[in-house]
């Protein structure tokens, strides 16, 4: 069971640490010195990420094989992240108070819906959990019903620890860097949320 909780936890800590539009919401918010919000988007992406994980486990992902219904929550998801995107991005490039946040991240409480639709946008990391539980089986590192459970947790506890790192971090490096980094960091983060969303948009539709 120690091997399955270390597993987990470093392959929740790995995937967590990949560039994405909830890696970059979560630094924005951090580094406009909301750490809270940032730890609220944080727990909102584990708390996903264990449920992908244990819907891959129990074999969710042949559901994403029903005709449309793949596509369709993918549009969903992309639509969001496209949406996100460009109102962090008019954040950005709008005359500043000084006092402005996109409204979906404006406190914890909304930060954590946020993080959990920006993390639920792409289905599709089901199938992806699923595999990696299949590989974990064959490995015996997870071959039974407490290793696995010990496995989900560990994953949970290994994101939410990234984004932990990741908003103290850049709530850091916003206290020192102040208000200067702020207008660029809004701009380049929806311009990337956005791009996020028109990928996962062009993918759904390309293997739908």
């Amino acid at each position: 069971m120690i091997a399955a909780a270390t597993t987990g936890f470093g392959l929740g800590f790995l995937v967590a640490a990949q560039v994405g539009p909830v890696w970059l919401l979560c630094a924005r918010s951090a580094l406009r010195g909301r750490v809270a919000t940032g730890l609220a988007i944080g727990a909102a992406a584990a708390l996903v990420d264990t449920a992908y994980a244990a819907l891959g486990v129990a074999g969710a992902a042949s559901l994403l094989e029903v005709a449309g219904l793949r596509v369709g929550l993918g549009l969903v998801g992309a639509a969001f992240l496209v949406v996100l995107g460009s109102r962090t991005m008019w954040q950005g490039l709008r005359a500043r108070t000084g006092l402005e946040a996109v409204e979906e991240v404006a406190d914890p409480r909304r930060a954590f819906v946020t993080g959990l639709a920006a993390t639920a946008a792409n289905p599709s990391t089901i199938v992806s959990w699923a595999a990696i539980f299949t590989a974990a089986h064959a490995a015996d590192v997870a071959d039974s019903a407490r290793s696995a459970g010990a496995m989900l947790v560990a994953i949970g506890l290994g994101s939410f620890s990234w984004f932990v790192i990741l908003s103290l971090v850049s709530g850091t490096l916003g206290a020192r860097l102040g208000e200067r980094v702020q207008r660029p960091v809004d701009v380049l983060s929806g311009l990337a949320l956005a791009g996020f969303g028109a990928y996962l948009g062009w993918s759904t539709l390309r293997d739908g």
